[in-house]
């Protein structure tokens, strides 16, 4: 049964019209040899779809995997197991992804609080560990008897600590500067322009300016962990050049091989789950006529909720999209 949404609800849907033609660009498991997977999604079993990528395939591998938690994914359910359990979960993939790693390649894998001990075990293992990246993940209900978990994190590991890509200028945030400081009454580390007054800061690892999608934005889907455009934007601008490949081994709705096609950049992603591969290709799609994402702009990360990332956000949108349509 379709679900009932309100009005100005832009979940991306799909019509059964328009199911075939997406399909038709996946690659299954029933397509046998080995054709090109260069921007494609591989809709099948991570392990019969992984050993079809080549080794030192990826300049940037970005995972999302089932978090140590019950969940359902489209009908497909993953269950909370014991420690121990998740280390031997973890364990049966994440070293044959690894191996899909160029030797100077950079890794992040995501988790929440419970499953973050294991991640950095499991990478540990592999690769080294340059940081872990938290991030304040605002949607969520509260808890009555703990804390609110309204933070994740984002492990971020290479292989070879002397040879890596890291573009730090391309990930620099917008802020407000709320108390201006001048030298000689030159302004001192900051700007002004019409918007304000505002400071070009290097990134720490810890990121307070992410916005959850959810139903009034044209990136949101209905799966249940999708990540935000603007975080994987991060990511990829950081640790891989522009045409260089991202590759994401559980794809989910397509964030990172999405984001990856905005930038400029290679993609290819697994995901078992059928109807989470036509989203990320639909999205692919229409990322063709618009390659916006909301809080990047100017080549610059803008603080989140500013005026002038919201106004700038929809000013490239509507260009690109032909009609206005308004940013919460």
């Amino acid at each position: 049964m379709q679900k009932e949404r309100a009005k100005n609800n832009r979940t991306l849907t799909l019509s059964q019209e328009e199911i075939p033609e997406l399909r038709a660009k996946l690659l299954t498991e029933r397509d046998f040899g080995q054709p090109d997977i260069k921007n494609k999604i591989l809709n099948g079993d991570i392990f019969k779809m992984l050993p079809r990528v080549p080794d030192n395939f990826a300049d940037l591998i970005i995972i999302d995997p089932p978090y140590n938690l019950s969940k359902n994914f489209g009908g497909l359910k993953f269950s909370e197991r014991s420690a121990a359990a998740y280390d031997e979960y973890l364990e049966s993939w994440f070293p044959a992804v690894c191996k899909k790693l160029k030797a100077n390649g950079s890794l992040y894998i995501c988790g929440d609080w419970k499953c973050s001990s294991a991640l950095q075990r499991a990478v540990e293992k592999e690769l080294t560990v340059m940081n872990r990246i938290t991030w304040q993940r605002e949607k969520g209900r509260g808890a009555k008897s703990n804390w609110k978990n309204s933070m994740e994190d984002i492990w971020f590991a290479v292989k070879n600590p002397d040879d890596y890509f890291f573009d730090v200028d391309a990930v620099k945030l917008k802020r407000k500067v709320l108390a201006p400081y001048k030298v000689d009454g030159k302004p001192k580390d900051w700007e002004s322009d019409a918007a304000g007054n505002f400071r070009l800061t290097h990134p720490s690892n810890f990121w307070d300016d992410i916005s959850v999608p959810f139903w009034s934005m044209p990136e949101n889907t209905d799966h249940p962990t999708q990540k935000p455009e603007k975080l994987y934007a991060k990511l990829i601008l950081a640790s891989c050049k522009k045409g260089g490949m991202v590759f994401d081994p559980f794809l989910g709705s397509g964030t990172s091989a999405v984001v990856a096609k905005k930038l400029g950049r290679a993609f290819c992603g697994i995901e078992i789950n059928e109807e989470y591969c036509l989203w990320a290709q639909k999205r692919l799609d229409r990322a063709e006529s618009d390659s916006t994402i909301q809080g990047y702009a100017d080549g610059v990360f803008w603080e989140r909720n500013t005026i002038a990332e919201q106004a700038r956000s929809q000013d490239e949108r509507e260009k690109s999209r032909g009609y206005e349509r308004r940013l919460l």
